[in-house]
Parts: structure tokens; C-alpha cells; sequence
């Protein structure tokens, strides 16, 4: 008689908050009702969020995506285009209007807060610098919205020290929404030590979803053997609760897709997975990655929480008129797999 084998006992530190935030919501409510009131084609300007898995689902259902204004046929310029949650440049919309195309923009408020913020510094003279990472959208977007040479990319206490003011102009600073909240700080200690008299945004610049899966990530991340972040490679938001677990002390921090991208064959011997998702990962995944491990662990799961969000963006009023179904909001929502 075969000796029956045990699975081995694994305690999964699950992070709340994680997943979905209100602006990423926002943006795929926005794709979805647009669809309903429409039809198909909508298209949506670059990926609406970083995340695979929702960008196949919403083509599913008729979007399409492109990277510039340009690639929309002809006969399709009646159709709506939506603008990513990230955030465009001026002239975008400027295209847009000139295309003749009706465009909805999905640009999270919070990054629309950072342009304004971005746009009262230069209003008042001063010289913008934006602490960012060179080529994400939300950066172009930001540097987009100033004239040229108005803004100075500064993404490392390094570039801080380099930095020269501009014909000793006044400076205020902002950041991209999505940091690490440590090496922000670390590099806007480094411009006020030069630069003492530099004006800070009205309000902090970092999301409070940033903030709140940080957080969540250092308190279940010391003693864990593993912990698994949920999202795509072009996230920064995600890449960024890698690096933050590997600081508050887990041994060893990835950054997945999909269940099957786990390397099982090298995690060794583990008791304890830390676990959260970035704010554009649906919380699907998450369900299909504790699958996954319990199918090889004895695993329980206890929740790590830090904070409770009730943050509701609406839409905009062209779309307010649509209904969605449970299914939709189930869609919307991250937990109905339609691909």
C-alpha cells in the first residue's frame, strides 16, 4: 500500500490592501461603458492600465488599442478613443480635436492632481522638476503638459546632486504618483539640502494607493520566505512592492503575471509567502496564485491589513447614462475571467 504524502504546512500573508485602485476602476468602467453606449470599435490610446490580462479582456469585448491618434481608420473617426489612466500630454487632445475624434479621458484624478500641481509651479515662475522614471507615460504625460524646457526629469538622488537651476530660477517639485515612497523621500532630501528654498507641491504627490500597498507589503514582508507581487513588467507601481518587500525583510521578492509563472522548481523549502498585487492586477490572479499553491501546500491564508479604501471615482457624465450588469461590474472589478 502506497504511503499517502502530506503536503507541507505554508502560512500565505495575504496584503490588503492590493489589487485594484479607485483610478484603475475608474479607467476600465470607462472602457466598458463606452463599449455599451457605442458599440465596437473603442479605441484606447496605449494600454488603459499595465496589465496584461485586463487589456485581453477588454479586446475581448471590442476594444482596441493603438499607440498613437494616427493608427485610427478613416472610417472609424466617429468612434470614442479613450485615454489611458496614465495620463497624456497636451497635445494629445489637441490631435484629438483636430482629428476630429470624439476622445473620453481615462487619466486618473490623482494623476490629473499632479499636472495641475505641475502647472501652478510654472504659473508662479518656478521652474518644475519631476522626480519620475524616464519613459513611463505618466512622466510623458507630466512633462507634457509644460512647454518645453520647463521641466527637468530628476530620477535619483544622483540627478539631485547634478541638478543645476536654470538662471538660479526659482524651483517647486512634483513627482510621479507611483514611487517607492522611501527613495522619493531620499531624493527630495537630496534637492532640499541644495535647494532650501524649493516650493513642494500643494499635496503630496504619491497616490494614497501607493502608499497603502507599500505599506501593507512592509508589514507582511519581514520573516517571509517568498513573496509574490502580482503584475506586469511595465508596472511601476508593482515593480515597485518587489523592491519594498525585498527592503522590510523578505528573503526573496518576484514580480508575476500568472500562476504559471512561478518558478516552482526553485522556491525550495518555504513556510511563509507574502502576497499583494499592484493597483492594476485584478484580483482574479490572486485567487488563481493561492489556487496554485494550495494544490502543493497544507496553506492558510491570513490577512495582513493595513487600511481600508473607500475611494470612488466617477465618470464622466457622456457615459453616466449606462447601466452595467453584475457581470460588467464583476469585470470591471477583476474577479470574472473572460478570456
Amino acid at each position: 500500500m502506497l504511503e499517502r504524502r502530506t503536503k507541507p504546512p505554508l502560512t500565505i500573508r495575504l496584503c490588503g490592501p492590493r489589487g485594484f485602485c479607485a483610478g484603475v476602476d475608474r479607467a476600465i468602467q470607462i472602457v466598458v461603458l463606452a463599449l455599451k453606449k457605442y458599440g465596437a470599435p473603442v479605441y484606447v490610446r496605449h494600454e488603459i492600465v499595465h496589465n496584461r490580462y485586463v487589456v485581453e479582456g477588454l479586446q475581448n469585448l471590442g476594444a482596441v488599442f493603438i499607440e498613437e491618434l494616427h493608427e485610427i481608420p478613416d472610417e472609424h473617426h466617429q468612434s470614442p478613443v479613450v485615454f489611458s489612466a496614465h495620463g497624456v500630454p497636451k497635445s494629445v487632445p489637441a490631435d484629438a480635436v483636430e482629428r476630429n475624434l470624439f476622445y473620453l479621458d481615462a487619466t486618473c484624478p490623482l494623476v490629473s492632481k499632479v499636472h495641475k500641481q505641475a502647472m501652478r509651479h510654472q504659473r508662479l515662475g518656478r521652474h518644475v522638476l519631476l522626480i519620475g522614471h524616464a519613459g513611463h507615460p505618466e512622466v510623458i504625460g507630466t512633462m507634457g503638459q509644460l512647454p518645453d524646457g520647463a521641466v527637468t526629469l530628476i530620477e535619483t538622488e544622483q540627478d539631485a546632486e547634478k541638478f543645476v537651476s536654470p538662471h538660479g530660477q526659482e524651483l517647486g517639485y512634483v513627482s510621479q504618483t507611483t514611487l517607492s515612497v522611501e527613495d522619493t523621500a531620499g531624493v527630495i532630501r537630496a534637492l532640499e539640502a541644495r535647494f532650501p528654498q524649493m516650493k513642494a507641491p500643494a499635496a503630496e504627490s504619491i497616490c494614497y494607493a501607493t502608499t497603502n500597498r507599500q505599506d501593507a507589503v512592509k508589514a507582511a514582508a519581514p520573516g517571509s520566505d517568498l513573496f509574490l507581487v502580482v503584475g506586469a513588467p511595465n508596472s511601476s507601481n508593482s515593480r515597485r512592492l518587489v523592491e519594498v518587500a525585498e527592503r522590510a525583510g523578505a528573503k526573496r521578492s518576484l514580480l508575476v503575471q500568472r500562476a504559471s509563472e512561478i518558478p516552482w522548481g526553485e522556491i525550495g523549502d518555504i513556510s511563509v509567502l507574502g502576497l499583494s498585487a499592484g493597483a492594476s492586477a485584478p484580483e482574479i490572479i490572486v485567487d488563481e496564485i493561492i489556487a496554485a499553491f494550495r494544490e502543493r501546500f497544507d496553506a492558510r491564508v491570513e490577512l495582513a491589513e493595513t487600511a481600508i479604501e473607500t475611494e470612488n471615482f466617477p465618470v464622466m457624465r457622456a457615459i453616466r447614462d449606462v447601466e452595467l450588469t453584475v457581470a460588467d461590474m464583476a469585470f470591471v472589478n477583476g474577479g470574472v475571467d473572460r478570456s
